[in-house]
């Protein structure tokens, strides 16, 4: 039906598994098992090779998508602007970086590349540069199909100069080959207990406040929502009862259904490093998600 969404899982997160007891082909079948469609993978963190893959890389890679029946998705890079600590990246060193992992999306088959520009401040205001680097390469991404998307991420909520500044350079382009993503994180209305593998203490907590959650009202998502192109489905904990320790999903839900939205949501899980912790937990909220949509479709809420 229209707005229905598509399901998928970001390998981040499996993080302190993968790599560890848990092989690209594990990863790929515990995807498959919660009945998603989709995979998002870390370019330099899982693509043997980085960021020159080799043909048995390859072959493996294209024979798994095809055992497990599952779509690239979304490639995650980084445009480090402090790859040395004596000066930034030129606007043609930025550029040619961004065009490398562009080139490299494509020939493992995502549609969607999220580039991590460097920022300046708490709040993640992208480094001056990062226009003219996505600028030079909309021509490419044009010609290679694939969709650049910075990511909307906690602390920045979608009410602010970040957001303004893609949204102004998409107007002004006028490109199909530039969109946001959004990591819904940023809709955290309570504490996280922990972060990574430790428990957050009350000096963390001081020193980033945004643990505390940012509480971004769904509604908010409405106001942007032509220009996003993919969504994160981040989380932390989803307890036995399927209720999620700090996201609040039935307005989340009913804003991306209200939005017309009908790309991925892509699981990223981000709780508690507990070996095998982040499997069933995926799981988890895939079942709560769909339960979620399917009431939304039914009536159930609004």
């Amino acid at each position: 039906m229209p707005g229905s969404f598509k399901y998928g899982v970001s390998t981040y997160s499996y993080v302190d598994d993968y790599g560890s007891v848990m092989t690209l082909e594990d990863a790929f079948d515990h995807i498959a098992d919660t009945g998603a469609t989709g995979i998002e993978i870390l370019g330099e963190g899982q693509i043997e090779g980085y960021p020159n893959p080799s043909s048995q890389f390859l072959d493996r890679w294209f024979g798994l998508l095809d055992k497990y029946k599952l779509e690239p998705t979304n490639m995650c890079s980084w445009v480090d602007m402090r790859i040395t600590l004596q000066r930034n990246l030129t606007v043609e060193e930025g550029a040619a970086e961004l065009e490398r992992d562009l080139r490299l999306a494509h020939q493992l088959g995502f549609k969607f590349l999220r580039p991590k520009f460097g920022v300046l401040s708490h709040d993640l205001i992208p480094e001056p540069q990062w226009e003219a680097y996505a600028e030079r390469n909309l021509d490419l991404a044009h010609k290679l199909g694939v969709v650049i998307c910075p990511e909307i991420h906690a602390p920045t909520p979608i009410k602010h100069e970040v957001v303004d500044g893609y949204i102004n350079f998409i107007e002004r382009t006028g490109t199909k080959n530039f969109g946001l993503m959004i990591d819904t994180g940023i809709f955290q209305d309570r504490p996280l207990t922990h972060w990574g593998s430790h428990q957050i203490n009350d000096e963390a907590r001081k020193h980033m406040e945004f643990l505390n959650g940012i509480k971004v009202p769904p509604e908010h998502f409405l106001d942007v929502a032509q220009y996003v192109v993919f969504i994160q489905a981040k989380f932390h904990d989803i307890d036995e009862n399927l209720e999620d320790q700090n996201i609040p999903w039935q307005p989340v839900i009913s804003a991306i259904k209200r939005s017309g939205y009908s790309g991925y949501l892509s699981s990223e899980y981000e709780g508690w490093r507990a070996p095998w912790r982040s499997i069933d937990q995926v799981r988890r909220q895939h079942v709560l998600l769909r339960k979620l949509e399917r009431e939304y479709d039914e009536g159930k809420f609004a």
